[in-house]
This record gives C-alpha cells, structure tokens and sequence, in this order.
C-alpha cells in the first residue's frame, strides 16, 4: 500500500490545478459583476451629458454670433478709419 512519488505528485497537481481553475471561475464570475456595475454608471453618465448638450450647443451658438458681431463691428471700425486717413491724407497734399 505504499503510494509512490510521481503518483502522489500527480494527485497534487490534479488539486492545485482544481483549486485554480475554481479560483478562477469566482475571479471572473466578480469580475463580470464589476463590469456590469461600470456599464449601469457609464450609461448614467452619458444620460447626464446628453443632458447637457442642448446647453453646450446655445453656448456654441452665442458665441459663434459674438464673433460674428465683433468682426463685423472690427470691418467697419476699420472702414471709417481708413476714410479718415484718406482724408486726411488728402488734406497735406494740398
């Protein structure tokens, strides 16, 4: 009845592989809970910012017509100015 090395090695490798593969299985089955919760929280995130995006686009589109405004604004600055140094220039010439 004696049980020799290899056969007894053998046995523990057959445990040691049976505990890591169970070890394993309850690391993924977490990790598989863990994946669920990020995707419930991703999804409220994105809930949260489809939210905001109506808010970003005014603020896009204020902007977009403030410096629409002050280009136009700066062009006819820049007009009259340049109306009055023509006349003025013409003044020393004369």
């Amino acid at each position: 009845m004696t049980i020799e090395l290899n056969d007894l090695l053998v046995v523990l490798l057959y445990l040691a592989l049976i505990v890591l593969v169970i070890v394993l299985i309850i690391l993924g089955i977490k990790l598989i809970k863990t994946l669920k919760k990020v995707d419930t929280m991703v999804d409220d995130i994105n809930t949260k910012l489809s939210k905001l995006d109506s808010t970003f686009d005014i603020i896009d589109v204020t902007s977009d017509f403030a410096t629409t405004i002050s280009s136009k604004l700066l062009s006819i600055v820049s007009s009259i100015l340049n109306i009055f140094k023509k006349e003025k220039g013409t003044d020393t010439d004369e």
